[in-house]
């Protein structure tokens, strides 16, 4: 059910600069200032949920609910078949307390060895609003992964995913056609769809 967006600020849920950075960017066109979180003070909840949806879902809301105002919230990771679905929701702890990505990549590569090498990128965008509406957005983008990594744009996984289609990794790619393709920008051309249309 389509919920039209009505206000003209919205919170970005998220700590994480190149994200805030990001969805600014994506948002830019329906004239909305956006507002990161970390900027009103609002601490980054705990992510103890067991799905994308429900993470997206918590963060959303603890910002609605610190801020008063409307509040879009990404979560998103790397999700390897062949791992049982890991790092899957996991994705950024596998990084470690720096969030060093090259020892998370290290590690995917250590406990694939010669399995499968199939994957998925997935997001999960939550806007969710003062009162308790809430709507999620799922974007995915499957491919395969490589080892070594390989570039050095983007962040995360991206220099060993390799989008079905293309030869380049999304860390070669450059950062307006991944823009186009990848998973967020999937995740987010649904929320235009169903909130921001008729602006």
């Amino acid at each position: 059910m389509p919920h039209p967006f009505a206000g003209n600020r919205l919170v970005i849920a998220s700590h994480n600069p190149g994200k805030v950075e990001e969805i600014a960017a994506l948002l830019a066109p329906f004239a909305v200032e956006t507002i990161a979180a970390g900027s009103l003070g609002i601490s980054e909840p705990e992510e103890t949920g067991d799905s994308f949806e429900a993470n997206a879902a918590l963060k959303a809301r603890a910002a609605v609910e610190a801020s008063g105002l409307p509040a879009l919230a990404d979560d998103s990771g790397l999700v390897v078949p062949a791992l049982g679905g890991a790092p899957g929701i996991c994705s950024a702890r596998w990084a470690g307390p720096a969030r060093d990505f090259r020892v998370a990549m290290e590690r995917v590569h250590r406990e694939l060895g010669d399995k499968n090498r199939s994957a998925k990128f997935v997001a999960v965008l939550a806007l969710a609003w003062p009162g308790g509406n809430i709507q999620l957005f799922r974007g995915e983008v499957e491919g395969s992964l490589t080892w070594p990594p390989r570039g050095d744009r983007g962040f995360g996984y991206d220099p060993i995913f390799i989008p079905i289609g293309a030869n380049l990794t999304f860390g070669e790619i450059d950062p307006e056609e991944k823009h186009r393709i990848s998973h967020r920008a999937r995740a987010f051309a649904k929320l235009v769809e169903h909130c921001f249309s008729e602006r």
